[in-house]
């Protein structure tokens, strides 16, 4: 029996359950109104609220009793038949649904969200002009629809300043608009403002808990942030308030495959896939995760069902080719080339698809139609990527100048002693894939994968450095109890992603290179690895693939050498102020002699020696990098020297390697560099 209190009258009864209803529990609003109809069985809100709250949860049989009796004792309560309607649309009984809007449109003339759904049952019924005609109705009843609707169509032509104007204006004189602050919010997403946008959502839903598109947002923005559990929190309250709905599961499934919890993000995807079997997003996060674990076939199969479902599934012709073992049938390639036809085609599915037909092409021996496409995929994601070499090279020159052997030498020992991580340092595709499954394999490591910590504890120290300095200047300022302090915070953050509890980790970011000297500072037994490979092959090798994100300067062949020839600098100043810290892994060598290079890794390491490291193909682990597939079979020499394939095509990046390149033996240089002429 509930205490006298909790009911003492219809309206605290309402309030009470409104509470959980607008914090997302539809199931504990539900309950609460039953309980309060036993004390007042003839309260026209608690029977309207019982109803809402079982639309909410998707029983719409149940909520279009609860509402048809509210209708008969109280037919003049314009709610009662703005509710009934709710749930005749639920199940599709859009005639009905309109007769009763209309109804309720007459007892209470000017409402909005009346307008509303009648404007979205005529658009569903096929007549879509008079759906306009309330659409309008209803942007006029709303204050300051018409002005948020300008701002939105500012932003999707991608004017962010005035609609920003527009949207502060709205908020300035209602600041309480979370349709206001839901736009300011998408703002700040695209402009990796990620804290920002989730303080903006966040607000929105103190004002409206169940505002379910606020709710995906800010599980977005928590990704971004890398704070799955947070994120996961958000979407699972989106799941509670539309469960019919597949799409809180696809953001759920995408955070815990990001998170490395494989087993979750599948039944997540299953779920999302059960409610709509071609949703594409679901095909290809199922996909992903499936690829993940090495399920191949079936991850093969997602994809393929989803480039059944729309052609023009750039992401899962991509993801195909992505697989590296994967080969094309005739059918596919035929398919992928008439969807390039297509002048509609977005730029990004355009650049998937792409990058999916120059690995097509290369696999059946047609190089120099290959590198057409590859060529196409790279000027058209290059036209949407930032970057600038001279910066790079400007950045590149303060960690030199901060990282000095004077700075070694006054710091020398300060740092958390854990020798726990291993990091993979150097440029994708040079094979620090297969250096982590090597020390994977061995009983003593953990292999995690490419961990974000060490880029985030060090933009942390210009952030707290009294004189506001950034990262890498402000390390000059720091004394030697806050390089331990900073080593331990690296520690604590990479943690999470630690599940078997052995004594040693891998982090494998290869963009890392630049942190060498910060690593050496606050994890002084830290081991670092390089990762080497002919420069042509490393370089041709990021040309080829299509990055999710990041790695601007892999899209044009002559900054490309650039960056090569930077990261060369970089690492020839870590071995003059840090000798024999850092061990050189050249690929080359590791294919040609593995057990002598495996020894050489495990020996810098401080492991003793074991034979699963040279059966590294055999161990059972999520990889999640271009190189997964390949680590599973045994080694091979394929892919050596395959920048020989394309050599008539990269002249602007051998002219730009020309420095590096004359450094090596004669028979690893391009046939251009022999005959002497370069450039």
């Amino acid at each position: 029996m509930p205490q006298e209190s909790e009911f003492q009258t219809a309206k605290a009864s309402f309030d009470k359950a409104m509470t959980f209803l607008r914090a997302g529990d539809p199931e504990m609003s539900e309950k609460f109104c039953r309980r309060a109809l036993n004390e007042f069985p003839r309260d026209a809100n608690l029977l309207c609220l019982l109803g809402a709250s079982l639309v909410k949860q998707n029983k719409a049989k149940e909520a279009e009793h609860t509402l048809s009796r509210a209708v008969r004792l109280y037919g003049t309560f314009a709610r009662a038949h703005e509710g009934l309607a709710e749930s005749l649309m639920l199940q599709g009984r859009l005639k009905e649904a309109l007769e009763s809007l209309e109804r309720a449109a007459k007892l209470e003339p000017g409402s909005p969200s009346i307008s509303l759904k009648r404007a979205k049952v005529l658009d569903s019924l096929g007549r879509a002009k008079e759906a306009n005609v309330f659409y309008e109705e209803s942007f006029e009843l709303t204050p300051y629809r018409k002005d948020l609707s300008r701002g939105l169509n500012l932003q999707l032509m991608g004017d962010l300043r005035e609609a920003e104007k527009i949207y502060r204006d709205v908020l300035t004189r209602d600041p309480k608009n979370v349709d206001a602050l839901r736009l300011m919010s998408g703002i700040a997403l695209h402009a990796k403002q990620f804290g920002d946008a989730e303080v903006l959502l966040e607000r929105a839903l103190e004002i409206a808990p169940d505002f379910y598109q606020c709710l995906l947002d800010l599980g977005q923005a928590r990704v971004e942030l890398d704070r799955t559990d947070d994120a996961m929190e958000a979407y699972y309250r989106a799941m509670r308030l539309k469960p019919e709905l597949p799409i809180a599961y696809v953001g759920a499934g995408t955070a815990a495959a990001m998170a490395g919890r494989h087993a979750e993000a599948t039944e997540l995807f299953e779920k999302a896939l059960q409610r709509a079997p071609k949703h594409l997003r679901a095909l290809c996060g199922m996909g992903h995760v499936l690829k993940t674990v090495g399920r191949q076939d079936e991850a093969i199969e997602m994809y393929r069902k989803a480039c059944a479902v729309s052609a023009g599934c750039g992401e899962a012709w991509w993801s195909l080719a992505n697989l590296k073992t994967f080969r094309f049938e005739p059918a596919e390639v035929e398919a992928m080339e008439g969807v390039l036809a297509d002048e509609k085609l977005g730029d990004e599915p355009r650049a998937n698809i792409q990058f999916a037909l120059g690995k097509a092409y290369e696999d059946l021996g047609d190089f120099d139609r290959a590198f057409g496409y590859y060529k196409a995929g790279n000027d058209n994601r290059r036209a949407r990527e930032t970057y600038d070499t001279v910066q790079t090279m400007d950045q590149h020159d303060k960690f030199i100048e901060v990282f000095s052997r004077e700075l070694f030498d006054r710091f020398d020992g300060v740092g958390d002693p854990s020798p726990a991580p291993i990091f993979i340092v150097g440029l994708p595709r040079s094979g620090s894939t297969l250096i982590e499954q090597i020390l994977a394999s061995h009983p003593e490591v953990e292999g995690t994968h490419e961990l974000p910590d060490l880029g985030r504890v060090a933009r942390s120290v210009g952030v707290q450095s009294e004189g506001r300095k950034a990262y890498p200047q402000a390390v000059a300022d720091l004394d030697a109890a806050r390089f331990a302090e900073f080593g331990a915070k690296y520690l604590t953050l990479s943690e999470r992603h630690r599940e078997l509890g052995r004594p040693y980790f891998t982090d494998k970011l290869p963009n890392n290179f630049v942190h060498v000297g910060f690593v050496s500072l606050i994890l002084p037994n830290a081991k670092i690895i390089d990762a080497r490979r002919h420069p042509l092959d490393s370089c041709l090798g990021s040309y080829k693939q299509l990055f999710a994100r990041g790695q601007p300067f892999t899209y044009e062949l002559f900054e490309l050498g650039e960056f090569y020839r930077e990261y060369m600098r970089v690492m020839e100043h870590w071995d003059t102020v840090l000798p024999g810290k850092v061990l050189k892994v050249q690929y080359e060598d590791t294919v040609a002699d593995l057990e002598t290079q495996v020894r050489r890794i495990l020996d810098y390491c401080g492991l003793p020696w074991d034979d699963a490291c040279l059966k590294f193909y055999e161990t059972e682990r999520a990889v999640k990098t271009a190189s997964s597939e390949q680590v599973r079979s045994p080694i091979y020499t394929g892919a050596m020297h395959r920048w020989r394939k394309y050599e008539a095509h990269l002249e602007p990046l051998i002219e730009s390697l020309e420095p590096v390149l004359s450094e090596l033996p004669d028979d690893w240089q391009p046939e251009a560099m022999r005959r002497g002429s370069v450039g």
